[in-house]
């Protein structure tokens, strides 16, 4: 059978075909083809589909370039039916080279199976998570280091305020920790003494010379009194109020906790009363401000329960006693004195007061606002020159050095360094506030002592492990403790309560979040608050041997119920059994 090679035509006027070519039926039956432009963006369709059957259906017609133009036979034998998931780009981009040298290039060259691609991300995601975690932890222990009033870590949901919060209380302000800290002012002079009252005994300094090796052990003072009367209860304060000395009235103690407001954590307030174009700030009976803070920095949180003898309120009660006590001991008792202008305002005749000077000082904020406040110095010394030094006493106490981490008795004579930066690092607004009442009193030299347990579970025996010194100015900008900061904070609480009302007013630190409330109270609140009396001295003062003694009575009776028990289950298992005999 022979092949047909069709019509070829020819064109003897020159190359190619001629001007109408001639096409075959097969393609069409002599239709002619119009010109189809396109551009580079157009998809181009198939020139010949020798697979398609012409019988079959033209459905997939309409997603090629070339439906767009009606040149299709009767039989559409000329749609190109492309579609669109059979079309591929070509990459022309060279597949990237691995490096030809190096211990690790023929090990790349391993094709890695899915399962180990999706450990390796797997790996990766846990190493992003720890040290995402990582960093996390570092900027909270530098936001704590640099901003004492942030603790990252700890859970302030069970906290609560240290007032109770009345439906009918009016917040007047909100005021975040970040306003106080951009504060600043400076006072114009310096502080005036109006009237120093009371007297004080000059200081020991062989306790400069107290070492770990050779501690001193702790006294109690049962027989001297310590006073911590409010503002608007002085009748120093009363009497100046009533010349008309000043403007605004505080203590040492109130103008400190508000100068150190940006570095707290524990909640606390300050009640203040408008009279007239008067201010008095005040604390409340049983007021958190009575208290010595222990830890309150620090970010391992201490227990809740108040039996334990290291939770918050224990500590706290153990410190102040520490405190009161410390600054009496370290005194000369040979009854030599240097007493003031006036007696002690707060101790009744014939009462022993513990030894403590009460400077009334004054000072000038503007043109029509001025402040007094009661400062407290607790000894004197006498320098080179003849004259006297006011000295400002204070103890830090160790509780347990398993907590803190630095054990005093192995640390004090080698890293006093260390020792300090960790008190500093956990108890940053309790520090802050001894050296701005310092600096508030004239002080001229602060003297810190470090007392710690005889034994960690023993919180009535004490001893003085060293005595440290400072200059108030120079260990405030060790601690970065800014004055102008501190008098800037002062400054906008008095102007905030200059324009309000007069009535009664109570600042509020909240206990969850760093910022101040300022809430208008009835002019009868707080005065029938239930007051928590501290334990009578006689229980808080107990002898080593007695505590050994109570608790070897107390494991022999432990031991003693324990043999009671086995034997009375001992006896009812043998009634048991002649029961069941029975």
């Amino acid at each position: 059978m022979g092949f047909d090679m069709g019509v070829v035509p020819s064109n003897p006027d020159g190359w190619g075909p001629p001007d109408v070519p001639a096409i075959p039926q097969s393609l069409g039956g002599g239709a002619s083809i119009p010109f189809a432009p396109f551009s580079r963006s157009d998809k181009l369709g198939r020139i010949a589909d020798w697979t398609r059957n012409p019988a079959g259906p033209a459905a997939f017609a309409a997603a090629s370039r070339d439906s767009v133009f009606d040149f299709t036979s009767a039989d559409d034998s000329l749609v190109a039916g492309a579609e669109d998931s059979s079309f591929r780009l070509v990459d022309a981009k060279p597949p990237p080279r691995q490096p030809r040298f190096g211990p690790r290039w023929r090990f790349n060259q391993r094709p890695q199976l899915p399962q180990r691609q999706d450990e390796e991300v797997e790996s990766r995601r846990r190493l992003a998570e720890k040290e995402r975690a990582r960093r996390e932890r570092h900027f909270q222990s530098n936001r704590s280091h640099h901003h004492p009033g942030f603790r990252g870590n700890q859970s302030s949901s069970s906290a609560k305020p240290s007032v109770d919060i009345q439906p009918d209380w009016t917040m007047r302000e909100q005021i975040p920790f970040a306003n106080f800290t951009k504060l600043s002012f400076s006072v114009a002079d310096q502080p005036e003494d109006l009237l120093v009252c009371g007297a004080v005994e000059f200081y020991d300094r062989t306790y400069d010379r107290v070492n770990p090796k050779a501690a001193r052990r702790l006294e109690r003072f049962k027989s001297r009194n310590f006073f911590k009367v409010t503002t608007t209860d002085d009748p120093v304060i009363r009497r100046l109020a009533e010349e008309d000395k000043a403007t605004v009235f505080a203590t040492d103690a109130i103008l400190a906790a508000l100068m150190c407001t940006p570095r707290s954590i524990q909640s606390w307030d300050i009640v203040v009363q408008r009279v007239g174009n008067k201010l008095f700030f005040d604390k409340r009976d049983g007021s958190q401000l009575d208290l010595l803070t222990v830890n309150e920095t620090a970010q391992e949180q201490l227990p809740e329960n108040k039996e334990d003898i290291n939770s918050a309120h224990s500590l706290a009660v153990e410190a102040t006693y520490i405190n009161q006590n410390f600054s009496q001991q370290v005194l000369h008792r040979d009854g030599e004195k240097v007493t003031f202008d006036e007696p002690n305002p707060f101790a009744s005749e014939g009462e022993e007061a513990a030894s403590v000077g009460y400077r009334y000082r004054r000072w000038k904020l503007d043109d029509e606002i001025s402040l007094v406040a009661r400062c407290e110095v607790h000894a004197v010394i006498a320098d080179p020159s003849g004259g006297r030094q006011f000295l400002a006493l204070n103890a830090l106490n160790e509780f347990d050095p398993k907590i803190t981490g630095v054990d005093w008795r192995q640390k004090l004579e080698t890293q006093r360094g260390a020792v300090l930066a960790t008190e500093l690092k956990n108890n940053a607004n309790k520090l802050a506030r001894w050296t701005a009442q310092a600096l508030l009193s004239g002080a001229d030299m602060m003297k810190l002592g470090y007392v710690s347990r005889v034994h960690p579970r023993d919180h009535y025996n004490h001893s003085i492990l060293t005595v440290m010194g400072y200059k108030p100015r120079d260990f405030a900008a060790q601690i970065n403790l800014n004055t102008a900061n501190m008098w800037g904070i002062v400054k906008s609480i008095v102007d905030i309560c200059m324009k309000f009302e007069e009535g009664k007013y109570v600042f509020v630190k909240d206990p969850a979040k760093p910022q101040v409330r300022i809430y208008e109270v009835p002019s009868d609140a707080f005065e029938n608050d239930y007051v928590e009396e501290p334990l009578p001295e006689e229980e808080q003062v107990r002898p080593l041997a007695d505590v050994d003694a109570t608790a070897q009575e107390m494991d022999a009776a432990a031991e003693a119920e324990a043999n009671g028990t086995s034997a009375a289950n001992g006896g009812q298992g043998d009634k048991s059994a002649e029961v069941t005999a029975a």
